[in-house]
């Protein structure tokens, strides 16, 4: 059956608003989306992803509710990964919940992904779409955010934001504001070389180690020296940072 989900949002509720074919109305308010019957808690529990994507399809509001609850705790995640000057936390997670409701509205059945494969997916998309749009509308550059998620090394599980930080600072904390950026962008230019900035810029970009030797007309080799170098400066002034704070 063909569905046809259209989304309110209202980032004062927190509460977003499905209306399905048939007429078929479901209002979920994402703050108090826990108020979910044991018994259906329990039901629900002993039924996979996909099987209760096809219940929110034919209307059952307690079924997205459900998965709405399920999944809260990784969108935050997700959401814990990106920053954006200027931006609040919750704007972010409010993004990766719109993520997730695309998600369920999308899925198929028929496919290979698994539910929370496809869920994942739409997630990083949708914060990823957002933050772009407002990095447009403020001029901000696309380098003033960043996934902390993205791997280190082209074949490493080891994150930048691992690195960083070592795993001291509570991913809560890694929001930035303006004034907090803009000392941190002057820091920077204090302690990188020309060639790590180039380097470091073209990394948050998005590029991999080997767009940025042939940008930079370098081996890669000194490019993974170069951010190994910058990492190691950032890690000090960061702890240096965190002290003084």
């Amino acid at each position: 059956m063909t569905i046809l989900f259209h989304f309110r949002y209202n980032s004062l509720t927190c509460g977003l608003h499905a209306t399905f074919a048939g007429g078929i109305a479901v209002s979920v308010d994402l703050q108090t989306s826990n108020a979910i019957q044991y018994e259906k808690v329990v039901e629900y529990k002993t039924l996979p992803d996909e099987e209760l994507v096809e219940e929110v399809r034919i209307g059952c509001q307690e079924a997205l509710e459900y998965l709405i609850h399920k999944y809260k705790n990784f969108v935050r995640a997700k959401a814990r990964s990106y920053f954006l000057i200027g931006a609040d936390h919750e704007d972010i997670v409010q993004e990766g919940m719109i993520g997730l409701y695309k998600a369920i509205r999308d899925f198929r059945g028929d496919k290979l992904a698994s539910f929370k494969a496809f869920a994942e997916l739409c997630i990083t998309r949708q914060i990823i779409t957002a933050i772009k749009t407002a990095t447009r509308q403020k001029h901000i550059p696309l380098n003033s955010y960043v996934s902390l998620d993205k791997p280190s090394h082209d074949d490493s599980d080891r994150t930048l934001y691992d690195t960083l930080t070592g795993g001291r600072l509570n991913p809560e904390e890694i929001y930035i504001n303006q004034e907090e950026y803009s000392d941190i962008e002057d820091q920077i230019s204090q302690i990188l070389s020309d060639l790590e900035r180039k380097v470091l810029m073209l990394y948050l970009d998005g590029r991999s180690y080997q767009e940025i030797a042939v940008d930079l007309n370098r081996h890669v080799k000194s490019i993974d020296n170069a951010l190994q170098r910058v990492k190691r400066k950032l890690e000090r002034y960061l702890e240096v940072r965190e002290i003084s704070l």
